[in-house]
């Protein structure tokens, strides 16, 4: 009783306090003290209602019989909307704060919102090795259901919020693309609500053009309702070796070395600095030596990053197991690195162990809440971008990056990109190893301007024929945008498929200069 009297007390003086200075004052400059009190405890209960929800979905049987009413609703949200004659643009009717990109979308005020309620995995085939999801299913509850009956994507990214939906329209990718090629590369079939509200099915034989087209496409030729992606065997350990290279020279090398080697299923890199990194790559097995195991995934560890960079501060190589589940969810305690901003004293041991249960925060959440102030400072002193090279060039790039906005530190992550005729695909017709940088923090250079800087960056990676994310900031004018990425098959589908007036062109979507 005393404790809560006292819990009680500090609850108050804390209400009092905000009262005092404001609650934008103490969102701004003690963001920690809201996002601990409020936001980790929502956080924790958003993710309990949905485990349940998707526990008791998957034990009734209902998802396939919810997924044909839903898909039909979705029909006739489109068939009603030409009804009314079609006035303005269609688009999903998620709210942004929900989504995983720090963009907040403004024209969901403006367009017809359809409403998409669809996150359940539908059926797994383990003749045909697919499993079939809906378009709001994300990484954390594939996992959780497919590791534990022996199976896994052979991609699957960090993240657990991420959704099915998002590395389809978007782009996915995880230390084993270097293998399988991104996300959309595992997947066998999409299926989508056209802007007529009739249902198809695309396959790499069935509507094939259509197949290829919808990757990276953010939405703009059809509603994504479900898709196929290929699964593989699983095992119960991952076998990390980390080994820290130092040297900008010494460490691409090392990095296309052990990126060329298909007897590495897990590549990855994190760069501290420019001329120092650690190298991982990984096997599955199921088999760990008892003294060599590491559960990195339970809360009060180290976080990833950090533990990391022991093996670089310590200057030694070294061999560690971890369960499956926590290899591929690494990144989700800290954001990558992105905690460390918003709770400075997130990893130390005392606050892991009291209160590393409830971390991370939900991004959605922490976007909901940040305010016009928070998010004015982000646009002008954050850099959130993933650039995607061909390997080739991988140290120009990051000498690049170097210069632009020195953000450390770097994710560097590889992957194949076969030919195609898609958004996305390399110049040649050969398959190309390209490699993800990924900079997430804040720039260290004093001549940073985000616009300014951001652009010189697209420009670099445009030159080289290499590509952007486009959850991030996209600075690029329109032209500039088409000789990034190949439109051609894109904007004939949009013509014959009556998506022109029904949904904005991907450039109007995505980019802050439109």
């Amino acid at each position: 009783m005393a404790l809560l009297l006292y819990f009680g007390g500090l609850i108050v003086m804390f209400l009092l306090w905000i009262r005092v200075k404001g609650l934008d004052y103490v969102i701004i400059h003690q963001r920690w003290i809201f996002v601990c009190l409020f936001l980790l405890p929502l956080s924790f209960i958003f993710d309990m209602y949905y485990y349940v929800r998707a526990w008791l979905i998957f034990k009734m049987c209902s998802a396939p019989k919810l997924h044909d009413r839903r898909v039909a609703d979705i029909q006739r949200q489109v068939r009603e909307w030409r009804k009314e004659g079609g006035k303005t643009f269609m688009c999903t009717g998620r709210p942004s704060w929900l989504t995983i990109s720090q963009r907040i979308s403004k024209y969901k005020k403006t367009h017809k919102n359809i409403m998409i309620n669809m996150m359940d995995i539908l059926e797994v085939d383990t003749k045909r090795q697919v499993v079939r999801v809906e378009p709001l299913t994300n990484m954390g509850q594939i996992t959780a259901f497919l590791n534990p009956v022996g199976w896994t994507l052979p991609v699957l990214p960090e993240l657990d919020d991420l959704t099915v939906g998002g590395l389809i329209m978007g782009t996915g990718i995880e230390s084993s693309c270097h293998i399988y090629g991104l996300f959309q590369h595992t997947c066998v079939a999409y299926e989508l609500v056209l802007a007529d509200g009739s249902l198809v099915r695309c396959t790499e034989e069935e509507n094939s053009e259509l197949f290829h087209a919808v990757p990276w496409s953010c939405g703009t030729l059809g509603f994504l309702v479900a898709a196929e992606i290929k699964i593989v065997p699983a095992k119960t350990w991952v076998k990390l070796h980390y080994e820290p290279v130092r040297g900008l020279e010494n460490i691409c090398k090392r990095f296309t070395e052990v990126s060329e080697n298909k007897r590495n299923t897990f590549v990855e890199g994190i760069q501290y600095s420019l001329d120092s990194a650690v190298i991982m790559t990984g096997t599955m097995t199921d088999h760990a030596e008892p003294d060599k195991i590491n559960r990195i995934g339970l809360h009060f560890k180290p976080w990833f990053f950090k533990h990391v960079e022991g093996y670089l501060k310590g200057d030694c190589s070294g061999v560690e197991y971890i369960p499956l589940r926590q290899y591929y969810h690494r990144h989700t305690r800290s954001i990558f690195w992105e905690l460390q901003n918003i709770i400075p004293f997130g990893n130390n041991v005392v606050f892991r162990w009291l209160f590393g249960w409830m971390v991370p925060p939900k991004i959605s959440l922490l976007k909901l809440t940040q305010g016009e102030t928070i998010r004015r400072l982000y646009d002008q002193h954050h850099v959130v971008q993933d650039m995607l090279v061909p390997m080739k060039h991988l140290q120009a790039a990051i000498s690049c990056f170097h210069q632009e906005i020195a953000v450390y530190p770097l994710w560097l992550c590889p992957f194949l990109l076969p030919p195609g005729r898609g958004l996305v695909h390399p110049k040649g017709q050969e398959v190309e190893l390209y490699v993800d940088i990924g900079a997430y923090g804040e720039p260290k250079v004093k001549h940073f301007e985000a616009k300014a800087s951001v652009r010189q960056l697209e420009k670099f990676v445009r030159d080289l024929h290499g590509f952007q994310m486009l959850y991030a900031d996209v600075y690029m004018e329109r032209e500039e945008f088409w000789e990034m990425f190949d439109g051609q098959l894109y904007h004939r589908l949009r013509e014959e498929l009556g998506c022109k007036e029904a949904f904005p062109e991907v450039y109007y979507k995505i980019c802050r200069s439109a």
